[in-house]
């Protein structure tokens, strides 16, 4: 399993941005995929999942309303669009992969994650 994250950066607040994650070494489209991030000093934390199909989505509170979890199971990619960023959405972002394939959504047991992509918001 291998999964690559890109398009993190530095970003103003009310910015956005939009990050990627490759992934591959595994039937992509059979596995709920998700992102969470950790700030400094903090633990790593949930944000965002989406289905195997990609029909259904689950949000943490904190970015519901301003982040979307998409996916393209063709090209094996998982998305993460940002907007409305705020100076608390600084992170490393992590792309995870479900521990079992054809799961319902779920806010845990992600098996797998890549190195992460770092997300700074600052005026």
């Amino acid at each position: 399993v291998q999964l690559v994250e890109s398009g993190g950066g530095l970003a103003q607040p009310g910015g956005s941005l939009r990050l990627s994650c490759a992934a591959s070494g595994f039937i992509f489209s059979n596995y709920v995929m998700g992102w969470y991030r950790q700030a400094p000093g903090k633990e790593r934390e949930f944000v965002a999942a989406v289905s195997w199909s990609g029909g259904g989505t689950v949000y943490a509170d904190s970015v519901k309303g301003r982040f979307t979890i998409s996916r393209d199971n063709a090209k094996k990619t998982l998305y993460l669009q940002m907007n409305s960023l705020q100076l608390e959405d600084t992170a490393l972002y992590y792309c995870a992969k479900h521990q079992a394939p054809w799961t319902a959504l779920s806010l845990k047991n992600y098996a797998d994650w890549g190195q992460g992509t770092q997300v700074t918001v600052s005026s």
